[in-house]
Protein backbone atom coordinates (compact mmCIF):
# COMPACT_ATOMS: atom_id res chain seq x y z
CA UNK A 1 0.00 0.00 0.00
CA UNK A 2 1.49 3.33 -1.08
CA UNK A 3 2.40 5.76 1.83
CA UNK A 4 2.57 9.43 1.50
CA UNK A 5 6.06 10.61 3.02
CA UNK A 6 6.84 14.24 3.70
CA UNK A 7 10.35 14.84 4.34
CA UNK A 8 11.61 17.97 6.55
CA UNK A 9 15.28 19.10 5.63
CA UNK A 10 15.99 21.36 8.13
CA UNK A 11 19.63 22.58 6.70
CA UNK A 12 20.28 25.96 6.47
CA UNK A 13 22.48 24.81 3.29
CA UNK A 14 20.74 23.53 -0.06
CA UNK A 15 22.60 20.22 -0.68
CA UNK A 16 23.95 20.14 2.18
CA UNK A 17 25.06 16.96 3.67
CA UNK A 18 21.67 16.12 5.87
CA UNK A 19 19.45 18.03 2.77
CA UNK A 20 21.15 14.99 0.60
CA UNK A 21 19.85 12.40 2.62
CA UNK A 22 16.67 13.51 2.05
CA UNK A 23 17.17 13.70 -1.66
CA UNK A 24 18.25 9.67 -1.74
CA UNK A 25 15.37 8.97 1.28
CA UNK A 26 12.93 10.33 -1.12
CA UNK A 27 14.15 8.73 -4.15
CA UNK A 28 13.87 5.26 -2.75
CA UNK A 29 10.36 6.17 -1.11
CA UNK A 30 9.24 6.91 -4.87
CA UNK A 31 10.99 3.93 -6.17
CA UNK A 32 8.95 2.12 -3.76
CA UNK A 33 5.68 3.23 -4.88
CA UNK A 34 4.92 5.70 -2.57
CA UNK A 35 3.89 9.31 -2.84
CA UNK A 36 6.21 11.92 -1.21
CA UNK A 37 7.39 15.64 -1.07
CA UNK A 38 10.52 16.81 0.69
CA UNK A 39 10.45 20.68 2.56
CA UNK A 40 13.41 22.33 2.27
CA UNK A 41 12.48 24.45 5.18
CA UNK A 42 14.64 27.56 4.75
CA UNK A 43 11.88 27.84 1.62
CA UNK A 44 9.16 29.05 4.11
CA UNK A 45 8.82 31.41 6.59
CA UNK A 46 8.33 30.14 10.49
CA UNK A 47 8.40 32.42 12.68
CA UNK A 48 9.23 31.80 16.59
CA UNK A 49 5.91 30.68 19.04
CA UNK A 50 5.03 33.51 21.09
CA UNK A 51 3.94 31.78 23.83
CA UNK A 52 0.44 33.51 23.93
CA UNK A 53 -1.33 30.40 24.55
CA UNK A 54 -4.35 31.16 21.81
CA UNK A 55 -3.83 28.10 19.94
CA UNK A 56 -5.08 26.44 23.19
CA UNK A 57 -8.13 28.27 23.89
CA UNK A 58 -9.05 28.49 19.95
CA UNK A 59 -9.69 25.59 19.26
CA UNK A 60 -5.82 25.03 17.55
CA UNK A 61 -5.06 28.51 15.63
CA UNK A 62 -2.51 30.03 15.84
CA UNK A 63 -2.51 33.87 15.38
CA UNK A 64 0.80 34.02 14.27
CA UNK A 65 0.76 34.49 9.83
CA UNK A 66 3.24 32.66 8.31
CA UNK A 67 3.78 29.25 6.17
CA UNK A 68 3.99 27.05 9.89
CA UNK A 69 0.34 26.05 9.14
CA UNK A 70 1.00 25.08 5.63
CA UNK A 71 3.77 22.72 6.81
CA UNK A 72 1.47 21.23 10.50
CA UNK A 73 -1.22 20.23 7.67
CA UNK A 74 1.16 18.63 5.51
CA UNK A 75 2.57 17.33 8.44
CA UNK A 76 -0.54 15.70 9.68
CA UNK A 77 -1.90 14.54 6.01
CA UNK A 78 1.38 12.12 5.84
CA UNK A 79 1.70 8.93 6.84
CA UNK A 80 5.48 8.74 7.23
CA UNK A 81 7.69 12.07 8.36
CA UNK A 82 11.10 12.50 8.16
CA UNK A 83 12.97 14.84 10.31
CA UNK A 84 16.02 16.05 8.91
CA UNK A 85 18.78 18.11 10.31
CA UNK A 86 22.35 18.79 10.62
CA UNK A 87 23.70 18.48 14.20
CA UNK A 88 25.01 22.26 15.56
CA UNK A 89 26.53 22.23 19.35
CA UNK A 90 25.10 18.44 19.98
CA UNK A 91 21.69 19.34 19.13
CA UNK A 92 19.00 19.78 15.86
CA UNK A 93 19.14 23.14 13.67
CA UNK A 94 17.41 26.13 15.17
CA UNK A 95 15.02 26.23 11.70
CA UNK A 96 13.83 22.67 12.93
CA UNK A 97 13.36 23.25 16.69
CA UNK A 98 11.09 26.99 15.31
CA UNK A 99 9.01 24.68 13.56
CA UNK A 100 8.26 21.95 16.33
CA UNK A 101 7.31 24.53 18.77
CA UNK A 102 5.09 26.14 15.95
CA UNK A 103 3.22 22.51 16.09
CA UNK A 104 1.48 23.68 19.65
CA UNK A 105 -1.08 24.61 17.13
CA UNK A 106 -2.19 21.85 15.49
CA UNK A 107 -0.08 19.07 17.51
CA UNK A 108 -3.40 16.89 18.01
CA UNK A 109 -3.56 16.25 13.86
CA UNK A 110 0.36 14.30 14.13
CA UNK A 111 -0.99 11.42 15.27
CA UNK A 112 -0.09 7.80 14.60
CA UNK A 113 2.54 8.67 12.22
CA UNK A 114 5.57 6.79 11.40
CA UNK A 115 8.65 8.97 11.79
CA UNK A 116 12.17 8.41 10.27
CA UNK A 117 15.52 10.70 11.80
CA UNK A 118 18.06 12.27 9.78
CA UNK A 119 21.05 14.06 11.13
CA UNK A 120 24.44 14.95 10.31
CA UNK A 121 27.54 15.67 12.23
CA UNK A 122 31.12 16.70 11.88
CA UNK A 123 31.30 14.19 14.74
CA UNK A 124 32.22 10.49 14.32
CA UNK A 125 30.96 9.03 17.30
CA UNK A 126 27.24 8.00 16.47
CA UNK A 127 26.56 8.05 20.01
CA UNK A 128 27.25 11.50 20.61
CA UNK A 129 24.34 12.38 18.32
CA UNK A 130 21.77 10.73 20.50
CA UNK A 131 21.08 14.04 22.11
CA UNK A 132 20.03 15.61 18.66
CA UNK A 133 17.57 11.83 18.54
CA UNK A 134 16.11 12.03 22.16
CA UNK A 135 15.41 15.73 21.52
CA UNK A 136 13.85 14.46 18.19
CA UNK A 137 11.85 11.84 20.34
CA UNK A 138 10.70 14.92 22.84
CA UNK A 139 8.65 16.23 20.03
CA UNK A 140 7.61 12.43 19.21
CA UNK A 141 6.50 11.84 22.93
CA UNK A 142 3.81 14.33 22.90
CA UNK A 143 2.17 13.13 19.97
CA UNK A 144 -0.17 10.35 19.80
CA UNK A 145 1.15 6.78 18.69
CA UNK A 146 4.18 7.97 17.04
CA UNK A 147 5.98 5.01 15.46
CA UNK A 148 9.62 5.73 15.22
CA UNK A 149 10.53 3.67 12.45
CA UNK A 150 14.49 4.29 11.44
CA UNK A 151 17.15 6.61 12.12
CA UNK A 152 20.19 8.18 10.05
CA UNK A 153 23.18 8.52 12.15
CA UNK A 154 25.48 10.68 9.50
CA UNK A 155 28.52 11.17 11.20
CA UNK A 156 32.18 12.50 10.20
CA UNK A 157 30.79 14.59 7.72
CA UNK A 158 31.24 18.67 7.94
CA UNK A 159 31.78 20.23 4.64
CA UNK A 160 28.97 20.39 1.97
CA UNK A 161 29.80 17.01 0.06
CA UNK A 162 31.21 14.99 2.26
CA UNK A 163 28.18 12.91 2.47
CA UNK A 164 28.41 11.81 -0.98
CA UNK A 165 30.41 8.24 -1.73
CA UNK A 166 29.49 7.53 2.16
CA UNK A 167 27.61 4.37 3.31
CA UNK A 168 24.24 7.17 4.40
CA UNK A 169 23.89 7.35 0.72
CA UNK A 170 22.80 3.65 0.48
CA UNK A 171 20.77 3.61 4.17
CA UNK A 172 18.76 6.83 2.81
CA UNK A 173 17.45 5.01 -0.08
CA UNK A 174 16.90 1.80 1.21
CA UNK A 175 14.99 3.39 4.26
CA UNK A 176 12.86 4.90 1.64
CA UNK A 177 12.23 2.08 -0.04
CA UNK A 178 11.56 0.16 3.03
CA UNK A 179 8.80 2.06 3.76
Amino acid sequence: MSKNVLIISSSPRRGGNSDVLCDEFLKGALEAGNTGEKLFLRDYKVSYCAGCETCMTEGGICPIKDDAPKIIAKMAAADVIVLATPVYFYTMSAQLKTLIDRCCAGYQQISGKEFYFIATAENTNKDELERTIESLRGFTYCLENPIEKGIIYGTGVLHRGDINNTEFINQAIELGRGI
